[in-house]
């Protein structure tokens, strides 16, 4: 079977998964942190090289105060016991946004769990926490700007080195979970070629096999990359 080398996937429905159950937003939060895990585990034991996830984007700090406090807690939690994890599957971390206007204590903990995974050599974990698509590119052309490129040295390969994901294979396959049908503002230069896969499954329920059928479904497309 045809594995992808890049799977990206919107982690969307926490909220009405916990809504469901009468239970607070929070709690779904929780619960998809805990199918993060899973996930983790399925997509290295599947021989996919690079897993990018939409945790957290530059649209979101406008959520009620309340909500974003919580989720700066829980991120800021898991993002030091995920070190076990990644360290027994040789998973290398690295993060995908701004740092800028995030809290000093998270910041301090992404540089850490980047730095203690760097020298792993299997599966790398892209954790998008602020961040923003049109925010990448519109900061990539800026930095063209102030390298003192001319205007005819900026073309694609200008813009993507200077993008966060610079020296990251393009995305093979996106995954939306929750019955959305948009790709939210999420590596929209990296997705440009991808196989889209929506789900009518809130996050907290995709699991390991839920990946497997994304990935058989995967293996069943020709992909032209444009052409006819």
């Amino acid at each position: 079977m045809t594995v992808p080398t890049h799977v990206a996937i919107i982690m969307d429905g926490n909220g009405r998964w916990a809504a469901q159950r009468g239970w607070a937003r929070i709690k779904g939060h929780k619960a998809g942190v805990q199918t993060v895990e899973h996930i983790l585990e399925a997509a290295s034991d599947a021989g996919i090289r690079h897993l990018s996830l939409y945790a957290f984007s530059t649209e979101n700090w406008k959520r009620p105060a309340l909500e974003v406090g919580a989720l700066m807690a829980l991120l800021r939690m898991y993002l030091r016991i995920f070190l076990p994890q990644l360290t027994r599957k040789g998973i290398r971390f690295h993060h995908l946004g701004s740092l800028e206007g995030m809290p000093e204590g998270i910041r301090q903990d992404i540089r850490a769990l980047e730095d203690a995974t760097a020298a792993n050599s299997g599966m790398t974990f892209h954790l998008a926490v602020n961040y923003g698509s049109r925010l990448e590119l519109a900061q990539a052309a800026r930095r063209c700007v102030e390298d003192g490129l001319r205007p005819d040295q900026v073309d694609e390969a200008a813009l993507e080195v200077r993008l966060w994901t610079a020296g990251v294979p393009d995305v093979d396959l996106l995954i939306r979970t929750s019955g959305e049908h948009r790709i939210s503002n999420f590596m929209l230069w990296q997705s440009a070629y991808a196989e889209l896969y929506m789900t009518d499954l809130l996050w907290p329920d995709f699991g390991p096999a839920q990946l497997q059928e994304a990935l058989e479904d995967f293996a069943q497309r020709e992909r032209r990359f444009g052409g006819i």
